[in-house]
């Protein structure tokens, strides 16, 4: 059985980034923050729908991770299980306050990087988004927020199943229903 070496590295790494801003390390606070700021972005965005709200509710992850990164222990999930818990319940608390769904995600509210020229490719790649959130929000809500955290958010299978407190295999079950229904709703079976 090979190790991968690069992997274990990384989260040893993380863990000495965890433990230095537990201990009330400033520099490794801001070490957490870039880690993590691009995909909790990506993850509210895709909950709530707006960049407004989205920095927002990002904001408030990262004042509450300050706010109890002391009282934080290792247990057998990985740090990330934690700090996305911490994301989906302030998703949760908003929609909460602000009654509803996840509210419809523009166009104009996704910040595409267009590596090839033309604006042809842009708008192409604007309508396909725009069918794919109009696709996720026929979905039930737990095969959206999977699809939320492994896409948008990029975790791996094992981190959305700590963070949604699912088995890996549910997560996977789930993933793919969700998946083939998304394919069924834009046409590609």
């Amino acid at each position: 059985m090979q190790v991968d070496t690069a992997a274990g590295s990384q989260a040893t790494d993380e863990r000495a980034i965890v433990d230095r801003a537990r201990s009330g390390d400033r520099a490794a606070l801001g070490e957490l923050y870039d880690l993590y700021l691009t995909p909790i972005y990506r993850y509210v965005l895709a909950r709530v729908g707006s960049t407004g709200e989205a920095e927002d509710l990002t904001e408030e992850v990262f004042l509450k991770v300050i706010e109890h990164i002391g009282r934080f222990e290792w247990q057998d999930v990985p740090f990330s299980a934690w700090i996305f818990r911490i994301a989906r319940n302030q998703v949760i608390s908003h929609h909460r306050k602000h009654g509803g769904k996840t509210a419809g995600v523009s166009a104009d509210s996704l910040e595409l990087e267009d590596h090839t020229p033309g604006p042809d490719h842009l708008v192409e790649q604007q309508l396909l988004l725009r069918d794919v959130y109009a696709a996720c929000e026929q979905l039930p809500e737990l095969q959206r927020q999977i699809v939320s955290l492994r896409f948008a958010a990029g975790l791996s299978v094992r981190e959305t199943a700590d963070t949604l407190g699912r088995t890996e295999n549910t997560v996977k079950v789930l993933q793919h229903k969700a998946i083939a229904k998304l394919q069924k709703l834009l046409g590609q079976r």
